[in-house]
């Protein structure tokens, strides 16, 4: 199985049915905390109507863009059978995933890295860390978060909704050989919406 960068497309931002709007969301001066958008990821995927409506595609991620609270980004994605992110942290933003149906691995770095001034890293032994995720089940995470979230179904579609907050100023693509990072590429959001 492949895991790498998979091509994917935009569809539609949509409302999600029955979320708060921003001003009912209780929120820090700066936006939603990293819980409160792993509380609304969980009713986002309890709405099987919205979860239905993400067409799947077989040979890539499809997503949908959602609202989200307190001026959060959230989007609702489709992982077909053996694909994954790669490697990438989310700049500034804190944020939360959650799998709606099938399983996603998420394998991330118990380790702040530095943001800035390095292409190369060695990393220590004892810093991997692995879960499976199964429906219903997700994850919060702060800034700087680095990780990859794959599906390694053979067979099977899984579908997941995620926050972040403030919206993705950028995602940094790193590659990994045994314990070295390499940051390869710097997106901006104009790369991807």
């Amino acid at each position: 199985m492949t895991y790498g960068l998979s091509t994917a497309r935009t569809l539609r931002t949509v409302p999600v049915s029955g979320s708060p709007s921003p001003v009912s969301v209780r929120t820090s001066a700066s936006g939603p905390t990293a819980a409160e958008l792993l509380d609304f990821l969980r009713r986002t995927a309890a709405d099987t109507d919205l979860i239905a409506s993400l067409p799947l595609d077989p040979e890539g991620r499809t997503w949908i863009r959602l609202d989200g609270p307190g001026g959060s980004e959230a989007w609702l994605i489709g992982w077909p059978p053996g694909t994954g992110t790669g490697w990438h942290d989310h700049a500034d933003s804190i944020g939360a995933f959650l799998t709606a149906s099938g399983t996603l691995k998420e394998h991330s770095l118990a380790a702040r890295l530095p943001t800035d001034g390095w292409k190369t890293l060695e990393l220590t032994e004892n810093i991997d860390r692995s879960r499976e995720l199964t429906a219903g089940q997700g994850k919060a995470f702060g800034r700087h978060h680095v990780h990859e979230v794959l599906n390694e179904s053979a067979t099977e579609h899984a579908v997941s909704v995620h926050a972040y907050h403030p919206p993705l100023p950028q995602i940094r693509r790193y590659s990994r050989t045994g314990a070295v990072l390499r940051l390869e590429q710097t997106e901006n959001p104009e790369d991807w919406q």
